[in-house]
């Protein structure tokens, strides 16, 4: 299985809810680091997995629909609680769906909200 990755980072705001997470729940700042895996048993003609240019595209137009934004107030967070869990699902959904190769396999997106703490949601293709 071969695996090709590209990490993005920007700083985003949200506010926890549903619960009493104490300073999670006032508004607050967090570096974000995502990083894309795409995964597939076979290359193209070229020896690629996927073009590291396309991965790079839309990774960072994801990466600034989000910058400087409070995810909470974004229409794909309606009704969630912004954790790191779903913002890791949406961005996999949302790159599994823009990303075309017939090579493709799996997409697994992980984002860190800091050095330590981290999700990742797979998406099979």
């Amino acid at each position: 299985m071969y695996t090709v990755a590209v990490k993005r980072d920007f700083v985003a705001q949200h506010y926890l809810i549903g619960g009493d997470w104490g300073p999670e729940n006032q508004k607050h700042s967090h570096h974000y680091a995502v990083e894309v895996q795409l995964e597939g048993d076979r290359l193209d003609q070229h020896g690629y997995l996927v073009d590291i240019v396309d991965i790079e595209k839309h990774l960072n137009m994801l990466a600034a629909h989000y910058r400087d934004q409070t995810l909470n107030d974004l229409p794909e967070f309606a009704g969630l609680n912004p954790s790191i869990e779903h913002f890791s699902r949406i961005l996999c959904q949302t790159l599994a769906s823009n990303i075309k190769a017939e090579t493709l396999m799996e997409v697994t997106v992980k984002v860190w909200e800091n050095e330590i703490a981290w999700a990742s949601y797979r998406h099979e293709l």
